[in-house]
């Protein structure tokens, strides 16, 4: 039966306009999003790898390779059900740095526009015998259909008529990776139609020409050289080159790239696809057979590619339905393709429009334009070729030539010492071999090359099979040996990490020239003009929740590599790498830089879900390690060895009130008041722990701190740099303060008898005094010698009651110290002559050999503290008449003090414990074991240090209190001492 030109453009023209409705509807979205997003849906896309190929060329296949036609479908089923170790790793990889074709993702590994380039050009020449296959299966169908001589219009309108529809719904969007919605489910239409198609036409042939499955079985049976002749070639290596050749299809081919990495909603749905996809391809494998054994029954004199024609009437007009959904779906993804790899790694390569330009419309037109472009040449190359060349021949071809990226692809993943160079001679090799054995007699037709005299002969397409083992093979060899010889640049060595699957990525830590996003602005502006360089950190900053603000290094590293990944995603990684590397440079660096350990804790994250074995175990590990730094109720901060801030844990947030994520990657000077001031001070002193440094809050408060500080320079470790530690200290001090109050109060209350002794000793002798001047009014003498001596022991009283009132006063809490220049002989006197006061230590004798000439720094009231109970536990210690002796002298840059009794001394088990809290060897109620814990922290807040010795090195017995203070600054002024008594001994 035979159809009109008009009746076939009608009923193709029809089909067009259903697919225009099902991305228009789509596109204004009256669909369901539920259903647009389904992975049902991206499984029936990636059946735009069922090209016309798979619906006539692959009778071709059958008819010469017998079985060996399942290669088609298994190649890249296989690719599928290897998902978790290629396409997962490669779609995390095109995400994350916003790669959106084969040439970008190698032109990304291997740092170079070389290979973009060559990528390109060979990708182009090796698709473009696949979309001449596509229009000429069109056009020999519908020179089938109605016996015209001349299908070329009607092939070039349905040519333009699918150019407008790649234009309209595949080139809308500025960014390659976002994804087009209304086009994947117009795919997922036309690979529903051809699978319902070709079924109906097996079906059909199954049961008119068979009569149904036990016809076909007696058909077989009586045609035993049939089925033999389909098992035969499995028996050579052939079918293993083709399962090789449709393996790599899935990796190489440009539109099966596009659907599998670009247009993906999500790496679940690419997991559902890895058993979903191989079930489409086994439904549209199995009619092959049926119909290819219907057109020998028939005796059809049909082109075998064409066997679904045989079965005439209007299943002819079913078949060339299903052979313009099968074409038309390749030559618009394989073009929406190649169109961006074109501009992106060709013709930037060689002009980049002008600042001024809107470069956002200069681009989506020169995509458009381009598309348009390569349809045409497509069309072209199908007027060459079709009159000598089947279906077979071309696809065949094509797929050879996309086989030589294999190696490099593969390599990307996990081979991190191939370089570039040993990458561009493998291709180079593979191609020259190709377009010799294949390229020439194909499009040339030459069929002989002479070269040194000698002359090759070219079977093309006939010795497919030997020329595409010595392309592969010569090109892995090249590639291989190529890659060990020569040396892998640094940049590489960054792409090699970036992309490898057994190496973690560490990046550098490196300084951006650039200080803040207004500085981003300013560099980008020059190669992309004022309002799109700020149209591109504004959405880079809108990605990331960064404020303009936020100058950290860190940010502006996160912002720089966002920018190349955006920037990647609309022009291509290579100019895209190019243009940040020139305009966003990194400062020079006089030492080794460290790495990025926020990436690379990032990447760790990523890699998390794919770990297994001792790698998981030691994952967990560095989990647990982590979380718990980071709940440890002590400050943790971590700093590089430029400060920059590394880790900041809770308790560092709940103490400084600044969480991590505003003070990460910051340098520890740029922290907010008054912690700058501090930690900076401290990081740049040379004393590794300060002891309780006063913090004045922006509340008012005070906060007390105990500072840590311990460098990590073992050359073992993975960086360099500083772990600070800070603890807060404030509850322990006012708790000591409150303590040290207490015992105070305690110390008065046991020098209250003294007190009384002794004020009324002066008391007595004053009413005495009074009396005698009452009688003895009458002498002046007498009463002058007598006023004086009531003026003595009225300052005695006031002395006493002074010292008392001061004693008592100075431990109440303060938020401060006051630390001033101290006398020590003056301060240790008034502390003898506290103890003077009390009953006990009025009983000993008193000895102060501290030199006048010797000063410490400290608040007055708590050194006079520490004197007090350490010579009050000596007055304990001895008996009545007992000698207390206190010494000082001056070693190198410290004040040595030391209070000695002759005692009975301490004993050994004893002396490791004096300074803990609450320890005491005195008799239950004489002592609350708190006063040398109080001596022990006082004598810490002024830097010093305090040890116990038994026995005394002055008696020999005993025991002796040592305690150390750093010798006074200049910048100090001297405090007189509270005390009026100068006596230098009291008994």
């Amino acid at each position: 039966m035979s159809f009109t030109l008009t009746q076939i453009f009608t009923l193709g023209v029809g089909y067009l306009s259903i697919l225009f409705a099902c991305a228009w509807i789509v596109e204004k979205g009256w669909l369901p999003q539920k259903l647009v997003k389904h992975p049902f849906v991206y499984v029936l896309a990636l059946g735009v790898y069922a090209s016309a190929w798979a619906f006539y060329g692959s009778f071709g296949l059958a008819n010469q390779y017998g079985y060996g036609y399942l290669t088609y479908y298994l190649g890249i089923a296989g690719i599928f059900v290897l998902a978790p170790l290629l396409l997962s790793p490669l779609l995390r990889l095109a995400r994350t740095y916003q790669l959106s074709s084969l040439a970008d993702l190698l032109a990304f590994r291997y740092r170079s526009r070389w290979v973009g380039m060559l990528v390109t050009l060979g990708l182009l020449f090796g698709s473009m015998p696949l979309l001449a296959l596509q229009i000429q299966a069109i056009g020999d169908v519908i020179h089938l259909l109605t016996n015209e001589s001349s299908p070329y219009q009607l092939a070039f309108v349905f040519c333009a008529v699918i150019t407008l529809f790649a234009i309209l719904f595949g080139a809308r969007h500025i960014s390659l990776r976002e994804r087009h919605e209304s086009l994947l489910f117009a795919i997922a239409f036309e690979s529903l139609v051809k699978l319902i198609a070709f079924l109906a036409l097996g079906g059909f042939t199954l049961y008119s020409v068979f009569g149904g499955f036990n016809g076909l079985e007696n058909w077989l049976a009586t045609h035993n050289a049939t089925l033999t002749a389909a098992m035969q070639p499995l028996e050579n290596n052939q079918w293993r080159t083709l399962l090789l050749i449709f393996f790599a299809t899935a990796l190489t081919m440009p539109h099966i790239f596009h659907i599998i990495f670009t247009e993906n909603p999500s790496e679940e749905a690419m997991m559902q696809s890895s058993w979903m996809l191989p079930i489409f391809l086994l439904l549209l494998a199995l009619p092959v057979p049926v119909i290819y054994w219907g057109h020998q029954a028939l005796g059809s004199s049909l082109p075998i590619e064409y066997a679904t024609l045989s079965l005439g009437g209007y299943w002819g007009l079913v078949s060339f339905i299903m052979g313009l959904a099968a074409a038309s779906g390749t030559i618009i993804v394989m073009t929406l393709a190649l169109a961006p790899m074109v501009l992106n790694h060709l013709v930037l390569a060689v002009y980049q429009p002008p600042a001024d330009f809107d470069i956002y419309f200069w681009l989506v037109r020169m995509r458009r334009l381009l598309i348009g472009s390569l349809i045409f040449i497509a069309y072209l190359v199908y007027l060459v070729v079709s009159i000598e060349h089947d279906l077979a021949t071309l696809g065949l071809s094509a797929f050879i030539a996309t086989l030589q990226f294999l190696p490099g692809t593969l390599a990307l993943l996990y081979w991190p010492i191939a370089n570039r160079k040993g990458l561009l001679t493998g291709l180079s090799a593979g191609f020259l071999v190709w377009s010799i054995g294949l390229g020439f007699p194909l499009l040339l037709s030459i069929d002989q090359i002479t070269f040194f005299g000698l002359t090759l002969a070219l079977q093309g397409i006939n010795d497919w099979h030997n020329i595409t083992l010595i392309a592969t093979t010569s090109n892995i060899l090249l590639f291989i040996l190529v890659s060990l010889l020569t040396k892998i640049s640094e940049e590489e060595k960054a792409g090699a990490l970036a992309c490898s699957q057994d190496a973690l990525f560490f990046p550098k830590r490196l300084q951006l020239q650039a200080k803040d996003s207004n500085d981003l602005i300013r560099l980008l502006s020059i190669p992309l003009g004022q309002e799109t360089a700020q149209r591109e950190v504004n959405r880079v900053m809108t990605e990331l929740n960064i404020s303009s603000s936020d100058t950290r290094p860190y940010t502006l590293r996160r912002l720089r590599g966002q920018i190349q990944a955006n920037l990647s995603g609309l022009m291509g990684s290579a100019v895209a790498q190019e243009l940040v590397d020139r305009y966003l440079p990194w400062q020079s660096q006089d030492q080794p830089t460290e790495n990025d350990i926020h990436i690379i804790e990032r990447h760790l994250e990523d890699y998390r879900s794919r770990l297994t074995g001792m790698a998981r175990e030691l994952d967990k590990l560095r989990r647990h390690h982590r979380q718990t730094l980071m709940y440890l109720p002590v400050g943790i901060c971590t700093l590089g060895s430029d400060q920059e801030v590394l880790m900041w844990n809770r308790a560092m947030e709940d103490l400084t009130l600044i969480t991590s994520d505003q003070v990460i990657g910051s340098k520890i000077r740029h922290l907010p008041a008054p912690w700058n001031e501090l930690l900076n001070n401290f990081l740049e002193g040379s004393v590794s722990q300060a002891y309780r440094q006063p913090l004045q809050n922006n509340n008012g408060s005070t906060a007390w701190l105990s500072l840590h500080k311990a460098q990590q320079d073992d050359p073992a470790a993975l960086m360099g740099g500083t772990i600070l530690l800070v603890e807060d200290q404030s509850s322990l001090k006012l708790l000591e303060d409150e303590l040290l109050h207490n015992e105070r109060l305690a110390s008065i209350g046991r020098l209250a008898a003294g007190v009384a002794h002794e004020i009324g000793n002066p008391v007595t002798g004053i009413s005495s005094l009074a009396q005698n001047l009452y009688y003895d009014a009458e002498e002046p003498e007498v009463v002058k010698e007598t006023s004086q001596y009531i003026l003595q022991l009225t300052k005695r009283i006031t002395s006493i009651v002074q010292s008392l009132v001061n004693f008592a006063h100075a431990g109440r809490h303060s938020d401060s110290l006051k630390f001033e220049l101290i006398n020590l002989r003056g301060a240790v006197q008034e502390a003898i002559s506290l103890i003077s006061l009390s009953h006990k230590g009025s009983n000993r004798i008193y000895e102060n050999f501290c030199p006048a000439t010797l000063y410490v720094t400290g608040d007055t009231q708590r050194l006079v503290q520490i004197f007090v109970n350490l010579i009050a536990n000596a007055c304990d210690a001895t008996l009545d008449g007992g000698k207390i002796l206190c010494t000082a002298h001056q070693e190198e840059k410290e004040v040595v003090f030391e209070v000695h009794d002759d005692g009975e001394g301490i004993s050994p088990q004893h002396l490791e414990h004096l300074f803990e809290p609450f320890y005491t060897t005195k008799q239950v109620g004489d002592g609350t074991g708190l006063g040398l814990a109080l001596v022990y922290s006082i004598v810490e807040e002024h830097d010093g240090q305090i040890q116990a010795l038994s026995p005394s090195p002055e008696f020999k017995k005993g025991s002796c209190f040592r305690c150390r203070f750093p010798l006074p600054s200049s910048d100090l002024t001297y405090q007189e001492p509270l005390s009026n008594n100068e006596q230098n001994t009291d008994r």
